[in-house]
């Protein structure tokens, strides 16, 4: 067993705490939901990137390569200055998603290379300019450009022309759990020397100006390279600074004098450090050496083409020679990094995969944040503070008072969506399982827990609208980390965790039943389910024409829902039997799913249209809005349409075997039900091994299926299944309604309709989650129909591929969006000649949320490993005989 495995197994054990402090601290915390107090709601408005300096926040902290412990108590995090700008570098610069032509977007460039589970190394990239940043030419040029332009991105301005620029390498090493080496290693890759200002900070989360509790922290200088910590909590820690630097202080408070114009305010605020290096104000910072926000300064000028170190020690000990050995124990825990993913990669020959799927995995571990929010509180105010306008209680979120969240928690990434969403998560555990599977089955636990999730049942969506729908992925994403913690495990599966997430999705699944059902017909909206952006219309609000839309993929995702559970179920019956009860209730309940796609509301509606040979919505007019058609089909070739692969499951004879009572059941159902079994795939006709196989596409309708998915001028790229068939590029689907004009065009990428608002506004891009459901499903189908069944790949080609053929080649696709190609280039940096051809820039990637369907570049928020890492996953090379 390696270290890092060890440490893992102390931490779960509770011998040691290993991760208790890691990179919770977000990238950004101004224009988030939590810190807005607005009366209608306007996050990206009420604490903007200028006002952040001076303004303490109240539920989180925000830093570049930040780094705390588990309750956001103590932040380290790194600043910068290269002389020449009008603010510190403290915090990462974006566009919120009214200034971007295309939505909100992080004008930086920075990467997540290297991170363990217990994050005891962890090593971080930023490209810090030498010229003064262009601020203010972001926000202008964008805000000029239309959406039928792409984004204006930083490396667009010419500030890394001739390779001015300084890169900023950010290292942490535990030396135990709480003893923490850190390094700053900075390269002038410009042609002339140039000067830079290293500034670490250390301050406290403000936890005292909202009434709650009457401590104040401190930070003092105890001599020119010692910062000491007191906290009543934490007790005395120690920051050491090697190398004599300027200690300054402040407090992590709000400058009230620069952001609300009180003169007559005095101390010495949030902002103080700040002042004090970039305009001289020797007034700002406190003279007597003490604060809650400490700093310290190193000036160094470096000569062009070579590198300087700065080192730092966070310990919860006095030393009295911190620094001896220090690169010696930096250099083992490199080792220790090393050793944890060369295991967990002895089967991946090639190094560029490798280090493609090791960032992956670093992207994802520096992801985890601290995320604090109670939603109570939120709306009525803190005791110490002004209270919030009347109008928020009406608001946002108003319906999750119970929420109240203080958790370490996967996120999408850490600047762009600096908070959780359900969806996103379920599909981050799949990645996270093969490093952490603790953490990974945590984190699904955690939002089923009475704090997260709603009384009626509901999962929180994500911090912008709890209330909104997400894909119910949760069970999906429950059991396949519960068959890989097995299979890691030899065998032995963690009954305790399967058993705890299938009760209270028995809950969420209730809530599914109840609310999203509207007429009892077992068809099922969702609105926003991640797609409403590739429709006709937003389905999170009222529809234009009156009435309701049938959802192929709300429907569908809930047939796949049922399998799920039915799936769990049956194996927890082999360790109690009551559960089998259960099990026939969920393949019940997915045998009248397939009758209702069927026949809609018994009006002889299916759902499947026979002459495309494709699943559409379909729409139910209001008669006083529509006099010609109260019922029409909305024929939008989209990622809707093959949501329906999802829902498919093969179960094993010896399983069946264990279970007799649900045999019994499904036996006697599908004797007396004939008109219900005829629509499930092929369940009296066993497969290979004696499998069964059920599924809402009989083999005549999953061939057409496919067949459209594979076509190359339709779904499939050369970099995965495009999320809007190509065909719409020249053959838009448009609905005329009284005096409107409703269409859908295929674009490969960025929309250009503002529609669907914020960041939503995509139509035909490659999204990981979704192309890695399809090759989930392909690999169920291939257990059950085995290597004789083959279907043409790509559509038209006269190749035929076995069903796991075409799982692997999809994942051979979607792979190579960042692996290096014949010519040396990856796909994602198609936007850039420089980062594509820059040693400097060439082998650092960046998990962008969505892609190209076309070129394969990445598109929207550049730094979403979140699902996106789901590339670590497909790298990793699979034993075929597993679905």
């Amino acid at each position: 067993m390696n270290s890092e495995k060890m440490r893992l197994e102390e931490d779960k054990s509770g011998e040691k705490s290993w991760k208790k402090w890691g990179p919770y601290v977000t990238e950004r915390q101004w224009g988030t939901v939590r810190e807005d107090y607005s009366p209608q709601g306007t996050a990206w408005e009420y604490v903007s990137h200028d006002a952040a300096r001076s303004k303490a926040f109240r539920w989180g902290e925000e830093g570049i390569a930040g780094f705390c412990d588990d309750r956001q108590t103590i932040c380290l995090s790194l600043a910068l200055w290269n002389g020449r700008d009008t603010i510190l570098k403290e915090r990462f610069f974006g566009l919120t998603g009214n200034e971007g032509n295309h939505g909100e977007d992080v004008k930086e460039y920075y990467y997540y290379l290297d991170n363990t589970p217990v994050h005891s190394y962890m090593k971080m990239l930023y490209k810090y300019p030498q010229k003064e940043f262009p601020y203010t030419e972001l926000v202008n040029e964008n805000r000029r450009r239309g959406r039928h332009k792409p984004e204006f991105e930083l490396i667009d301005t010419g500030i890394f022309d001739e390779n001015r620029y300084f890169d900023v390498f950010i290292e942490y090493a535990k030396v135990s759990p709480e003893d923490i080496l850190i390094r700053f290693t900075i390269h002038n890759r410009g042609p002339e020397d140039a000067t830079v200002s290293i500034i670490p900070q250390l301050w406290f989360r403000n936890t005292w100006s909202w009434g709650l509790t009457d401590f104040k922290p401190e930070l003092f200088a105890v001599n020119k390279e010692i910062i000491r910590v007191e906290h009543v909590d934490l007790g005395s820690r120690w920051l050491y600074c090697d190398g004599a630097p300027e200690l300054l202080f402040c407090e992590n408070e709000t400058n009230y004098r620069r952001l609300y114009g009180l003169s007559s305010m005095e101390g010495f605020f949030k902002d103080g450090i700040n002042d004090y290096i970039v305009s001289g104000h020797e007034r700002s910072i406190n003279p007597a050496k003490k604060g809650t926000k400490g700093a310290a300064h190193y000036q160094r000028t470096i000569s062009s083409g070579k590198a300087i170190s700065i080192c730092l020690r966070f310990s919860d000990h006095a030393l009295s020679s911190p620094f001896k050995k220090f690169n010696k124990m930096f250099q083992q825990s490199i080792g220790e990094a090393d050793e944890f993913y060369a295991d967990l990669q002895s089967e991946i020959k090639e190094e560029d995969v490798r280090n493609v799927q090791r960032q992956a995995f670093a992207g994802m571990l520096w992801s985890k944040q601290f995320y604090y929010f109670d939603v109570s509180r939120w709306l009525t105010g803190d005791s110490g503070q002004p209270p919030p306008p009347r109008e928020r209680l009406d608001g946002r979120n108003h319906e999750w008072v119970y929420l109240n969240n203080a958790d370490i928690i996967s996120m999408p990434d850490t600047w762009e969506y600096p908070w959780y969403a359900a969806w996103d998560l379920a599909f981050h555990c799949l990645s996270l399982v093969m490093v952490d599977p603790e953490f990974a089955k945590g984190q699904l636990l955690l939002l089923t827990r009475e704090w997260y999730m709603h009384p009626n049942g509901q999962l929180p969506a994500y911090e912008w609208a709890f209330s909104d729908v997400n894909p119910p992925v949760h069970a999906w994403a429950a059991w396949r980390v519960y068959k890989i913690d097995k299979k890691r495990n030899k065998g032995k599966g963690d009954i305790d965790f399967l058993s705890r997430v299938f009760h209270k999705l028995l809950l969420n699944f209730t809530w599914w039943v109840n609310r999203k059902d509207e007429h009892g017909h077992n068809l099922f909206q969702g609105g926003f389910l991640g797609l409403d952006n590739i429709g006709v219309f937003d389905r999170s609000a009222a529809l234009p024409t009156g009435g309701h839309i049938e959802q192929a993929d709300g429907t569908s995702w809930m047939a796949m829902y049922c399998l799920n559970l039915m799936r769990i179920a049956l194996e927890l019956s082999t360790y109690n039997p009551i559960y089998q009860d259960l099990a026939i209730k969920f393949f019940e309940h997915f045998l009248y799913i397939a009758g209702a796609m069927k026949n809609l509301g018994n009006k002889g509606i299916d759902l499947w249209n026979e002459e495309d040979e494709f699943f559409y919505d379909v729409l139910h007019c209001s008669k006083a809005n529509h006099s010609k058609c109260e019922v029409m089909p909305l024929k939008v070739r989209a990622m809707v349409g093959l949501i329906p692969l999802f829902a498919v499951e093969t179960l094993e004879p010896h399983l069946l075997e264990h279970v007799p009572e649900f045999k019994k059941q499904l036996d006697w159902f599908l004797e007396n039900r004939p008109d219900l079994a005829s629509l499930i795939s092929r369940w009296t006709e066993p497969g290979v091994g004696e499998r069964r196989l059920l599924s809402l596409l009989r083999g005549h309708r999953m061939k057409h299926l496919l067949k459209r998915m594979l076509d190359e001028s339709e779904f499939l790229s050369d970099y995965g299944v495009r999320a809007l068939s190509r065909y719409h590029l020249e053959h838009p689907f448009v609905l005329h309604f009284n005096d409107n004009t409703f269409s859908v065009s295929y674009q490969p990428a960025e929309s250009d309709s503002g529609l669907f608002g914020g960041n939503s506004n995509w139509r035909g891009p490659i999204w990981f989650p979704m192309n890695y459901l399809i090759i989930e499903s392909l690999q169920k189908f291939h257990h059950y129909y085995g290597d004789d069944f083959k279907i043409e790949c790509p559509t038209g080609s006269g190749n035929f591929m076995t069903i796991n053929d075409v799982a692997n080649e999809l994942s051979r696709r979607l792979t190579r969006i960042f692996l290096q190609n014949k010519d040396g280039n990856r796909p994602v940096f198609g936007y850039s000649e420089k980062i594509q051809k820059d040693p400097h820039f060439r082998n650092y990637l960046l998990f962008h949320e969505y892609f190209h369907g076309d070129t394969g570049r990445g598109a929207g928020a550049s730094h979403q490993t979140g699902w996106t890492g789901l590339v670590a996953k497909l790298l990793q090379p699979r034993d075929v005989g597993q679905p």
